[in-house]
């Protein structure tokens, strides 16, 4: 085996120099992802991610039906240290066991030489958090003034649902499902894009408690906020507030509340007003979302359910999407169980200390069945704004 100076295997990238803390989880090995580095050539800057630039760039021939194609290529800091590349490239590998039209896709890595490149699907209209924002009415680049319809937006809805029912599918848990977290193609369709890549961007909407890990906690259900209980029950609560971001063009979730408030607030059993103008039927699906309990919550393909039986759902979903595949009838033939049980009910006035949580890098966890049916609702409104009308949202002051 032929070693570089530093004593560090060619080929091999490790997080430490000193052999007696290596561990099969500190290595990153080339595998049949890899891409030369000539078939790639970077475009343009497209923003600071969480380990550095990201890109628009071509790549060429680097999938068998096409001679180019346009793509996001992430990078590290030069600056960067060994574990930072190998966890850079570890997010990349979580990736590798994706194939689902409405996650976004890893078409490749370059982790041969300087700098790390990571070859991505790329999503032309940016994260959904900024796109939203840029339809609002006072918004100077919105020249036409119009704000999506409802069915637009229960259509991205679904898209969003359907990609996280598709990771629920592998046992996969996001932890940090946002708007900011989710991607917008050139077409207008929504997927759940790479994990951690938009940490950095929106840094104000991340807290730092008693010195532990970024927390999303206006996102965060009260499970994860008082015991550190991840689970596909909480992502559900994290969607219910991606819809509340939807239904107010990206409004800060809890305005005029501290981190430090939220937290408690959640805790103690509170959740989201409805929005000016929102659907009824749009902010039930939200209602659901926070139930307490996380068992009385309904799942994604649940709530996919739901969304369809309005008739929002255009045809090409049918064609594209993870809930109408063989896959997903086959997934659900096998009995799946939860990775971590969960309490039936929840003592919500102990604010307990949290632990260490890195939000940005998913855990494995079962999907989850909870018939929604059986969820009782006792705060759903009576009265709301029929389908097909531009969401009416308050003028942003603070955003």
């Amino acid at each position: 085996k032929r070693y570089m100076n530093n004593g560090v295997p060619n080929g091999v990238l490790y997080a430490s120099y000193n052999p007696e803390y290596l561990s099969a989880a500190d290595v990153y090995v080339p595998d049949e992802w890899e891409v030369p580095r000539e078939k790639i050539h970077l475009i343009r800057e497209l923003g600071q991610g969480s380990f550095g630039m990201v890109y628009e760039g071509e790549a060429k021939h680097i999938q068998d039906d096409e001679d180019k194609r346009k793509v996001a290529v992430k990078t590290v800091n030069e600056n960067a240290s060994i574990r930072d590349r190998i966890e850079f490239l570890n997010e990349a590998s979580i990736m590798k066991a994706f194939n689902c039209h409405h996650v976004v896709r890893l078409l490749g890595v370059v982790s041969k030489g300087q700098p790390t490149l990571v070859v991505m699907e790329l999503m032309a209209r940016g994260d959904l958090k900024n796109w939203l924002r840029s339809h609002r009415a006072d918004e100077p680049s919105n020249e036409d003034k119009l704000a999506p319809t409802v069915g637009q937006i229960l259509h991205m809805a679904a898209e969003i649902a359907d990609g996280m029912a598709y990771l629920a599918a592998q046992k996969f848990v996001h932890r940090d499902l946002a708007a900011r977290n989710c991607m917008v193609d050139d077409s207008g369709t929504v997927k759940i894009g790479d994990f951690g890549m938009t940490r950095d961007i929106y840094e104000t909407d991340y807290y730092r408690k008693g010195g532990k890990g970024l927390l999303p906690v206006r996102w965060m259900g009260p499970e994860s906020l008082k015991d550190g209980i991840f689970t596909s029950h909480s992502d559900v609560w994290s969607y219910g507030v991606v819809l509340w971001e939807m239904a107010t063009l990206a409004e800060q979730p809890y305005q005029g509340l501290s981190n430090e408030q939220v937290l408690k607030y959640v805790i103690d059993g509170n959740s989201l007003d409805k929005p000016t103008g929102c659907p009824d039927r749009m902010f039930e699906l939200m209602a659901l979302c926070w139930q307490y309990n996380p068992k009385m919550r309904p799942t994604f393909i649940e709530l996919i359910e739901n969304l369809e039986s309005h008739g929002n759902i255009e045809p090409s979903f049918t064609e594209v999407s993870f809930y109408h595949s063989v896959e997903r009838h086959h997934t659900e033939d096998t009995k799946m169980e939860e990775a971590i049980p969960l309490m039936d009910d929840f003592d919500h006035r102990n604010e307990s200390e949290q632990p260490n949580m890195n939000p940005s890098s998913p855990v494995r966890d079962g999907p989850q069945t909870s018939p929604l049916s059986s969820v009782l609702v006792s705060h759903m409104p009576k009265n709301g704004v029929l389908n097909g009308s531009a969401i009416k949202v308050p003028k942003c002051t603070t955003c």
